[in-house]
């Protein structure tokens, strides 16, 4: 079972598809397939790699990364995308993590990775890949695709690291396998010719996502960075055009959308994940896009695939019962197991918050060289995922938080999102952030970072106003902060960790 096969037959059946264009050039899915086949050989042969080796991907979303991906999985090597904004140490962490035999960059990224890894123990090759050497390879003869077992490490997936040292998730072919096939069981049946727009980090969760569309034929349009204009343009060029975004993207797009006459264009699906999509925001993008959304729930460790709330879900008269559901994150993915437990793992009833824990085929071996974090996140086959959320009776899980971002104020749980989400209800806001600051009496009080809407103003008093309108009085935020935007991670991840910080310079 070798995840890279069904690209391989794909190729075989229709080489004349086209698979990839970048940059102003497109490769067919046969194109693809023989550069990723004697770059194989050339990994092998003049690298002499070995089975299993490591070797890292750093590089701007470019056709490059998916040849070097396909030509390590064809030689039976391990891929390690990491994402190309990570300050070279950062890469240099990993690759001494996953001790990387090779690292794939760009000419961009050369140099500053040049210079941290020269006094590196046992430094992994550094090749460009707009260099001649990496050219070279490329005229080798093709490799036969290495045969592999289910449980062999395809991917080893860094978590972002915004609250420490990233861990390596290792994901093997069967899980991400079983990740393409639930794509197509929950989200989308792809078909030939259908486009797949790139413009998160391929290292992440859109590079997860293409491989659904590869398999199954589908045209990956990658673009260098997002920006509202530019997918806005693309859904009015492509046919059938899906695409992955973190919600803080999209509400970019809206704010970018006034006086567009067909905003939605041929937009097939947004895939929206990574992150907490308020209710105010999804029905204003409800209303820009159409019954074309569906939010994913998964990490690293279960790529892409724990919860779903479908396109039907999404649809609705807006009660009660419906804003409710859209607050959710949607059922159990097909194949998966959902389960709401307190600290001993026992089942909560409907409504109380706890840890959200999950068993699937898409659920990780393990952290790589991290036996202790291993054990720590798989117990007796679940995944513990360190979300707090709630279950109600038809099985649609709400996030509340993660569980490091729980406010315990006086012995009361403050779940930072509720307040979030009352906040966001004001014309004038468009973002915010709640922590929180600790409190001599209370142990912890929720402050909260408020980001304003060009040309408009907001009192404390009338935030504190709204949040007694809407929750109970404890749960007020004792204190607001108005910065010009909030510290985000290179996925568009709020850093509330960044915030922990400014807080103790503004209240030291």
């Amino acid at each position: 079972m070798n995840i890279v096969q069904p690209f391989l037959n794909r190729a075989r059946s229709h080489p004349q598809l086209s698979a990839i264009s970048s940059h102003g050039k497109t490769l067919t899915y046969a194109e693809l397939a023989a550069r990723s086949h004697a770059l194989a050989s050339g990994l092998l042969q003049n690298l002499s790699l070995k089975r299993a080796q490591r070797a890292m991907i750093c590089m701007e979303n470019r056709a490059a990364f998916f040849e070097t991906l396909f030509a390590c999985w064809i030689a039976g090597v391990c891929p390690v995308p990491v994402n190309a904004k990570l300050h070279p140490k950062e890469v240099r962490q990993i690759a001494g993590d996953c001790q990387a035999s090779v690292l794939f960059c760009s000419a961009a990224l050369h140099e500053g990775l040049q210079m941290v890894l020269t006094d590196m123990p046992h430094a992994p090759l550094l090749l460009c890949v707009d260099d001649d050497a990496y050219a070279a390879l490329l005229r080798h003869a093709p490799a036969d695709c290495a045969p592999m077992q289910a449980d062999d490490i395809a991917w080893i997936f860094y978590t972002s690291g915004t609250t420490g040292v990233p861990k390596g998730a290792m994901l093997s072919h069967r899980n991400l396998l079983q990740m393409c096939l639930q794509y197509g069981a929950d989200i989308d049946c792809v078909q030939a010719g259908d486009t797949h727009l790139h413009v998160a980090p391929l290292s992440h969760g859109s590079g997860l996502y293409s491989l659904p569309h590869l398999f199954n034929g589908g045209h990956q349009v990658i673009e260098k960075a997002f920006s509202p204009d530019l997918v806005f343009e693309a859904l009015q060029r492509y046919p059938r055009i899906s695409f992955f975004a973190a919600p803080t993207m999209l509400t970019r797009m809206l704010r970018s959308s006034t006086g567009m006459a067909k905003p939605a264009g041929h937009l097939h699906t947004i895939t929206y994940g990574g992150g907490p999509m308020y209710v105010s925001d999804l029905l204003q993008c409800l209303e820009l896009f159409g019954p074309r959304m569906v939010q994913i729930y998964g990490q690293g460790e279960s790529p892409m695939t724990i919860t779903a709330l479908s396109r039907q879900d999404h649809q609705g008269p807006q009660d009660a019962a419906h804003l409710a559901r859209l607050a959710s994150c949607g059922v159990a993915r097909t194949g998966v197991e959902v389960r709401v437990v307190d600290e001993a793992g026992r089942d909560l009833p409907a409504g109380e918050p706890g840890e959200v824990i999950t068993r699937s085929a898409t659920r990780m071996l393990g952290y790589w060289n991290n036996e202790a974090a291993t054990a720590s996140a798989i117990r007796d086959g679940w995944l513990w995922t360190g979300d707090i959320g709630s279950m109600d009776e038809l099985g649609y899980l709400t996030l509340r938080d993660r569980s490091k971002d729980l406010i315990i104020r006086g012995g009361s749980n403050i779940y930072p999102r509720e307040i979030e989400e009352v906040l966001l209800r004001h014309p004038a806001i468009a973002e915010v952030s709640v922590i929180g600051a600790a409190s001599a009496d209370l142990g912890e009080e929720p402050v909260a970072f408020v980001v304003l809407k060009a040309g408009m103003t907001v009192t404390p008093q009338e935030l504190d106003q709204l949040c007694l309108d809407n929750l109970a009085r404890f749960k007020r935020p004792r204190d607001y902060f108005f910065p010009i935007d909030l510290p985000k991670n290179n996925y568009g991840k709020i850093l509330k960790t960044a915030l922990r910080q400014q807080l103790k310079q503004e209240r030291p």
